[in-house]
């Protein structure tokens, strides 16, 4: 992989701080209900279809007592896509090249009262340049306090940079967080774009980073919060049959129609980083 220009230095740079921060937050949160659960970081390196370095990332899991199982993943990749699926992403029908980093999380709780929740931000380069991802919660039991305040969180960092970008991804997160097969959502929604566009020397790059950086402090501000407000709470068995029957269309959702999937396994991902979104156990009636 080629030498990072300042752009995609600078938007690798920002994803891994956030992935330490928030790692830290959720490390402080498993010692609050008196465990020692740690991350596991296990690098990875990525080799395009030729042979040739392709980058790599780092892929983080912690089990613990309140996290049940959580991934903390960044990644920093290149090459050149392949055949008809270049053609489906932005900007590489005729130059298949691209770069891509982002940091991507997926958090299984152990309580049922506890949402789960995704959140993904992504800096792309092909023949165009873009950002894209969001942030979605996902309860197996929801509370409307949850609910809104996930939302209200979201929309003031949307708000920050555009009065137009809440209800636009707020919007998108409802189309795309839908599993079809099952006609419902696969949780309570919150925020998701793509394709903020910006080149080399362009005010809009600048504008796009910063609002993506924003969602990822609001993400890093809310969540915590949520969870220290279930954590402790008592449940029953029929609740964790809930969460686990919930799970299984987690599950289907992030197999058959996430795109950022389907995007890992067709760049060569680290296998196990691309699937840690999948729940540690889950059931189907």
């Amino acid at each position: 992989m080629q030498e990072l220009d300042a752009q995609q230095h600078a938007a690798r740079t920002w994803f891994e701080s956030l992935r330490d921060a928030i790692c830290a937050e959720f490390e402080a949160i498993e010692a609050e209900a008196g465990s020692d659960a740690r991350f596991e970081y296990t690098p990875w390196d990525r080799i395009d279809p030729s042979g040739t370095p392709g980058g790599g990332g780092v892929r983080g899991v912690m089990k613990g007592r309140v996290f049940e199982k959580v991934g903390v993943n960044v990644s920093t990749v290149g090459g050149s896509l392949e055949g008809d699926f270049a053609k489906s992403i932005h900007g590489a029908g005729e130059d298949p090249s691209f770069f891509a980093t982002g940091i991507s999380l997926v958090a299984h709780m152990a309580n049922p009262h506890v949402p789960a929740v995704h959140m993904n931000t992504r800096f792309l380069v092909t023949t165009k340049r873009w950002f894209g991802g969001g942030a979605d919660l996902n309860p197996p039991i929801p509370y409307a306090e949850d609910t809104a305040e996930f939302h209200a969180v979201l929309k003031d960092a949307c708000d920050r940079h555009d009065p137009a970008h809440y209800p636009r991804f707020k919007q998108w997160a409802d189309d795309y967080f839908y599993i079809p097969h099952r006609k419902t959502h696969r949780g309570v929604g919150g925020v998701f774009y793509d394709h903020l566009e910006g080149g080399p020397n362009d005010e809009n790059w600048d504008a796009n980073f910063a609002f993506t950086q924003d969602v990822g402090r609001a993400f890093l501000e809310i969540f915590p919060r949520i969870v220290r407000r279930r954590m402790g709470m008592a449940f029953s068995e029929a609740d964790k049959a809930r969460q686990l029957e919930w799970r299984g269309r987690y599950a289907e959702f992030n197999l058959i129609y996430d795109r950022g999937t389907l995007f890992g396994l067709k760049t060569g991902g680290n296998i196990d980083a691309i699937l840690m979104s999948l729940p540690p156990v889950a059931t189907w009636g």
